[in-house]
């Protein structure tokens, strides 16, 4: 319940300060939402399996996030960044639709 009011609570806050992403980051920002989205769309793939641990979400959540970003960050110091980051992209699209089939089996039994 607390994770649930925090996220009320800073997307209200998002919403009202409209922060701005420093240009020297906007690159990393949508890979990380991909690494993050992948992260929570597997944790609650492990809640329904019953398997969810805070501590493996939590490190899968950072580590995500860190390497995706760290990726994209190699990709453009060998300027091949645009293609890196559309491959990451793709490899952790591919994850988040298969944790959602998985979601889709189990809550529907279909």
């Amino acid at each position: 319940m607390i994770a649930l009011i925090g996220l009320v609570i800073g997307v209200v806050a998002g919403l009202i300060l409209e922060p701005s992403v420093p240009v020297v980051l906007q690159p990393y920002l949508p890979i990380a939402v991909v690494a993050a989205l992948d992260a929570l769309f597997g944790a609650l793939r492990a809640l329904l399996d019953g398997l969810f641990d805070e501590r493996v979400f939590l490190v899968s959540f950072l580590s995500n996030i860190i390497v995706a970003a760290l990726i994209v960050f190699i990709g453009d110091q060998l300027g091949v960044g645009s293609q890196l980051s559309t491959a990451v992209v793709v490899v952790l699209g591919i994850r988040i639709f298969s944790n959602v089939a998985s979601i889709r089996r189990q809550l529907f039994r279909a």
